[in-house]
């Protein structure tokens, strides 16, 4: 049995095997196409390959790819092993990939290239496998999978720290995919251009699955960006589009004349990742005559929420539970807050991830008695159910779609000589949404700790301000105020 995933993806697999699936190539360029059944027989020739270097049901196989039809047949191959696809940012730099080595334990990594970690675990490059997969069969191999099996670890920073690995499953990718292909009306004949990067949970979970569930056609870019998206659209003429709001930005670049021009063909812009700015969705519906619909989803949830396809979408909403989904907005005593009030937002549903991985403790406090997931969100419930952010219950910052979480910010400031405290928060941005500003107690050098940051972590990561104050702001308990600091750095940089 292969399982509901990959049974859902078979009526593309195979009921669709001759049908066009995937464009690859530059804009402007030749675009080099594959059809369905012939990503089916990559995909099975790369299954081989791995179960050649000794990866079996069960194992980690951790990727750290830009996008590219390698990462896409690395994912459908483990699918299809039965082994937990792990993906790794491409941002990412040594420190921060030693962690999801450490802790997910792979039987090895593939990269771009041998030396991209000096990792605990054989390091495979992309070219070398696909070469091996070249000589490999194309049938597919018998692996018996149901829906809990695990398909992936998605590491998330969460809202404790360091990242976290969600294990998702095969039923839960599937029904999340069921769900939006219904609620967007997403068909076979739907044109997807894919511009967000296929390691984060929106680009693989949502766009590469809803692209395998639904038979449409999609063109993948390696990355998005603002003037090259200019030329996909001219050249593939997409229906369908995913961004985040950074993205959406950068869109409102362009001259209106262009922007009714290359947005007329398309069907449905969707935005996630990060709160859509009210002010942005008004702005792209004046110059792209288009409502872009805002929905809600966690590493660990995936989409619960969102802005209906047909119907009102609006300004600065999440919109309410899609199909299957409940959701409630409760106090800190856990009631039913009444409407209008913000209190933490829990969802439940089929699909939720399986737990983190080999964190029981934390696994368990991650969802309530009654199995609603605790999302750390504040959000208010208007009386016709629409959802509205009103911030977060922790002190996590989301910077184009990435979380960003401060203490691993504030761990490599004090690892620096002449720190003494440090402090990382959030300051608004328009481009970005948020964008980490650090503040610090000591003698350092303020250029010294923007190398060390910019050796350390990933670019998204990186504070965009460094400043020195002669002390951190506490409460009454001795524990850094970051309020306070929050509200400082709406100020200029320094």
């Amino acid at each position: 049995m292969n399982g509901p995933l990959l049974e859902l993806f078979d009526a593309s697999l195979l009921a669709r095997a001759g049908e066009p699936a995937l464009e690859l190539g530059p804009a402007g360029g030749q675009a080099t196409t594959f059809t369905f059944g012939e990503l089916e027989a990559l995909s099975n020739r790369t299954a081989h390959a791995l179960a050649a270097r000794g990866v079996r049901a069960g194992d980690r196989l951790a990727v750290q790819l830009p996008n590219g039809l390698e990462f896409l047949e690395l994912f459908l191959a483990c699918l299809k092993l039965g082994a937990l696809f792990v993906p790794i940012n491409v941002l990412y730099r040594e420190r921060e990939v030693s962690h999801v080595l450490a802790d997910a334990e792979p039987v090895g990594l593939v990269a771009a290239n041998a030396t991209a970690a000096r990792a605990a675990v054989p390091v495979w490059t992309a070219e070398e496998v696909s070469a091996e997969a070249a000589a490999a069969p194309s049938h597919r191999p018998a692996v018996a999978l149901d829906e809990a099996s695990p398909a992936a670890i998605v590491y998330t920073s969460g809202t404790t720290g360091r990242a976290k690995g969600a294990v998702l499953t095969h039923g839960g990718f599937a029904r999340n995919a069921r769900r939006l292909v219904e609620a967007w009306r997403i068909t076979a004949a739907d044109r997807y251009l894919a511009v967000l990067p296929l390691f984060h949970v929106h680009g693989l979970g949502v766009g590469v699955c809803c692209w395998l569930a639904s038979g449409c056609r999609m063109r993948l870019a390696a990355r998005f960006e603002a003037d090259a998206a200019q030329g996909l659209f001219e050249a593939f003429r997409p229906t369908l589009f995913f961004g985040v709001p950074t993205v959406y930005v950068r869109l409102l670049e362009w001259p209106e004349p262009l922007a009714r021009r290359l947005g007329a063909g398309v069907r449905l812009f969707v935005s996630g990742s990060a709160p859509l700015p009210a002010s942005v969705f008004e702005a792209f519906r004046e110059r792209f005559g288009h409502e872009v619909l805002e929905r809600y989803g966690m590493t660990e949830t995936l989409i619960t929420l969102g802005n209906p396809y047909e119907g009102e979408r609006r300004p600065g909403s999440i919109g309410r539970p899609l199909a299957g989904v409940e959701a409630r907005v409760v106090d800190d005593r856990g009631r039913e807050a009444p409407e209008g009030i913000a209190g933490e937002l829990q969802v439940r549903g089929p699909g939720l991830f399986a737990g983190y991985w080999r964190m029981p403790e934390a696994s368990a406090s991650a969802l309530t008695a009654d199995g609603f997931f605790r999302t750390g969100d504040l959000a208010e419930r208007a009386d016709d159910g629409y959802l509205t952010l009103r911030g977060r219950a922790s002190d996590l910052i989301i910077s184009g779609g990435f979380n960003v979480y401060p203490r691993e910010i504030e761990d490599v400031l004090l690892e620096q000589p002449g720190v003494r405290e440090a402090a990382v928060v959030g300051r608004a941005d328009p481009k970005r949404g948020e964008v980490p500003v650090a503040y610090f107690v000591g003698e350092a050098d303020q250029g010294a700790l923007e190398a060390a940051c910019r050796r350390e972590l990933a670019s998204f990561k990186q504070p965009r301000a460094f400043v020195r104050v002669a002390a951190l702001p506490r409460n009454a308990m001795g524990k850094v105020d970051k309020r306070r600091l929050a509200s400082a750095a709406e100020a200029p940089e320094t």
